[in-house]
């Protein structure tokens, strides 16, 4: 029986490169115990940050398996699901349950926009093979699968669905998820620019973005929220919005590792079609992060 209550701040973690374009495991290494170092509840690998689309299935596994060894049970590993296919989903998370994960977050089925009769057979049919508590994410916007909160009560009784990704660009929906469900589902918010609002009207957490390049300052968002110290928090939050901005783009992959870059953690390697940012859309990004470091708040005085 799954009972796992995941909460807090996940960042949905960026797959590190080298200029060949391989996978850097060392580099993987190191960030994803920065994020941990940092006070992040879970890390949830390959998912759209992570480029899953031109990852591999051996390679998706791969780069979880890493995170597993550098996370060591500190926090929980999930694995991000985005097959094509039912049956290849399957096999993915029966392998990767075998490999000690802890859980799953799991993405329609890509390419084929299904209608809510074959989301919700192909999430159960999935947590079948896996055994495992799974994440179920929701972002019609990007990926035309829109789960409704009736979608998710005819759901419920599905033991494997613990927790919903919430992405619809809606902030309403966590009031009518909430309404609807009570606390059947933890509810995590996946929009960074809606972090105040989600948690505001009772998210359980954030699965978060710019979090890959500023951990301590989305976890004191989080801790702040979860304090009802909101005026701090909101001081905060405003700050973090050009930021957060960032990811909510077409290229938030090449956006936030451009961030990583600029601030220290990480690099531009990305795998093609995906190239690094040029001209004006550099600039601009690279002016915002200037910006934020010029005024990054004394954390000292928050915590």
């Amino acid at each position: 029986m799954a009972t796992t209550k995941w909460q807090g701040v996940f960042p949905a973690v960026t797959t590190k490169f080298k200029e060949n374009e391989d996978l850097d495991h060392a580099e993987m290494e190191r960030h994803f115990a920065f994020q941990i170092d940092n006070g992040v509840h879970g890390l949830v690998t390959c998912g759209s940050l992570g480029e899953a689309s031109t990852l591999s299935f051996e390679e998706k596994l791969e780069v979880t398996k890493t995170a597993l060894a550098v996370a060591d049970k500190r926090v929980p590993v999930l694995v991000n699901v985005s097959e094509t296919r039912t049956r290849n989903a399957c096999r993915f998370v029966e392998q990767a349950a075998a490999m000690g994960v802890q859980g799953f977050m799991v993405m329609p089925s890509v390419l084929y926009a299904a209608d809510a009769r074959e989301a919700k057979d192909n999430l159960r049919t999935i947590a079948k093979a896996a055994q495992l508590p799974i994440m179920v994410y929701n972002n019609p916007v990007t990926y035309k699968v829109d789960l409704t909160a009736q979608d998710f009560l005819d759901l419920a009784d599905c033991e494997w669905l613990v927790a919903i990704k919430e992405s619809s660009d809606n902030v309403r929906r966590i009031t009518d998820l909430r309404n609807a469900l009570g606390q059947r589902y933890q509810l995590f918010m996946g929009v960074d620019d809606l972090s105040f609002e989600g948690l505001a009207v009772g998210a359980d957490g954030l699965l978060a973005g710019l979090v890959v390049a500023f951990p301590k300052e989305t976890v004191v968002l989080y801790q702040l929220m979860k304090a009802k110290r909101w005026d701090e928090a909101l001081k905060l939050y405003q700050w973090f919005m050009p930021l957060m901005h960032l990811d909510v783009s077409n290229k938030l992959v090449q956006n936030l590792k451009l961030v990583e870059t600029l601030v220290g953690v990480g690099n531009e390697n990305v795998r093609r079609p995906r190239q690094p940012l040029s001209g004006a859309e550099r600039e601009r990004v690279t002016a915002t992060v200037r910006a934020a470091l010029e005024t990054r708040p004394d954390l000292g005085n928050l915590l």
